[in-house]
């Protein structure tokens, strides 16, 4: 909104130029957002506790869990407002990336919210079927990713090259069929999206990671979508920062950088009330939808293989859990003390605090590698 503004305006207001910057407007996001967060929570803590919507914690999980039973919960519900509000009022509301990455996810939070609704309603840990989930996960975000190869989006958008981390954009990149890239962007998003899910055990493991892979985010699709006029000698010439990089140039990227800016403040906000010990969960309402949001930006600035490095800690949780299950049903073993793996080190005897604080050490160094790539391609 503030862009159209300024661009309706700036004729009689010139000062109003400055929010053409992308530059102005992520600062401005990020300042939007945690603001929301830090007003609205007390408020929103006071009510979910009013209201009696409390975590609902597993009997086989770790003993020190059982005291938070009955900690306000659903807090990723205002993360997702912090967020919708943000981008309505600092993104660009014409560009096609923006709306790609709202779309699955306030889909995906619509999804979480009757998950943990449910939960709280019938007294369990159960929640929205697996198969229900999953569903619904595959089925907005294939639609999505079909209707961008069949141009609904715009051709420009339709890139259907992997690009391979350090190594140029130029000199290797893998050319798959649109239907079979389709599917494997699908795949990436809904991954994410559960991965991040299973990360939410302790308090602030999850949006810490969270935070930190959308800061990587936000540079990456700044420098992706970023290029500079300049003179000389009377001639005007074009500095593309991709080029100079030899990253992928997705043109119009650039402007999902106040949207992962956004993702930082209100996760900042969250943080404030959810630091151990937590004042408010986040709920599947807010895991569900950060995952698919960091898989779009892993998509849509074409970082997809990247995001392997950029997200390790959620990976490292989803495989804890898929080995655990399979290794259960095929061997009647169990590879960890309990899945996902931040339960394993909490059976090891680590206080709660030292497994979340370690895990996002892990993380600044997994997104410092990522960049690291950035000048060793």
């Amino acid at each position: 909104m503030f862009l159209w503004l300024s661009e309706l305006l700036r004729h009689d207001v010139g000062a109003l130029n400055v929010f053409r910057y992308v530059t102005f407007r992520t600062i401005g996001a990020a300042g939007t957002a945690l603001l929301i967060g830090l007003w609205l929570y007390p408020w929103f803590i006071r009510l979910m506790q009013q209201r009696q919507f409390g975590q609902i914690v597993r009997d086989d999980g770790p003993e020190s869990h059982f005291s938070k039973r009955g900690t306000p919960t659903m807090g990723g519900l205002l993360i997702l407002i912090s967020l919708t509000v943000t981008v309505l009022l600092w993104g660009d509301l014409r560009n096609p990336h923006v709306w790609m990455t709202m779309v699955p996810t306030l889909a995906y939070g619509v999804l979480g919210f009757f998950d943990d609704y449910w939960k709280i309603r019938d007294r369990n840990s159960k929640g929205v079927t697996e198969k229900q989930k999953l569903g619904v996960q595959f089925g907005v975000a294939g639609l999505l990713f079909g209707g961008l190869y069949f141009g609904a989006f715009g051709a420009e958008l339709a890139d259907t090259r992997l690009y391979v981390p350090f190594v140029s954009a130029d000199r290797f990149a893998i050319d798959l069929p649109w239907w079979l890239y389709a599917g494997f962007a699908t795949f990436a998003v809904v991954g994410m999206s559960n991965a991040v899910n299973f990360t939410d055990g302790l308090d602030g493991l999850a949006i810490g990671p969270i935070i930190i892979a959308a800061g990587v985010f936000a540079i990456l699709c700044y420098l992706a979508g970023a290029s500079f006029g300049f003179v000389v000698e009377g001639q005007v010439h074009r500095f593309v920062v991709s080029d100079y990089l030899l990253i992928p140039s997705v043109p119009g990227i650039a402007e999902l950088t106040p949207v992962a800016a956004a993702v930082i403040g209100a996760g900042i906000g969250f943080l404030w009330y959810n630091c151990y010990p937590a004042q408010v969960f986040m709920g599947d309402v807010g895991a569900l939808a950060l995952g698919g949001t960091l898989g779009m930006f892993a998509v849509l600035s074409k970082n997809e293989l990247l995001t392997v490095i950029i997200g390790g800690v959620f990976i490292i949780e989803m495989l804890s859990v898929i080995i655990q299950r399979y290794s259960f049903k095929l061997r009647g073993k169990r590879v960890f003390r309990m899945a996902p793996i931040h339960h394993h080190f909490e059976k090891l005897g680590w206080p709660e605090p030292r497994v979340t604080l370690r895990f996002w050490i892990f993380s600044v160094i997994l997104a410092l590698v990522a960049l690291a790539s950035l000048k060793l391609r």
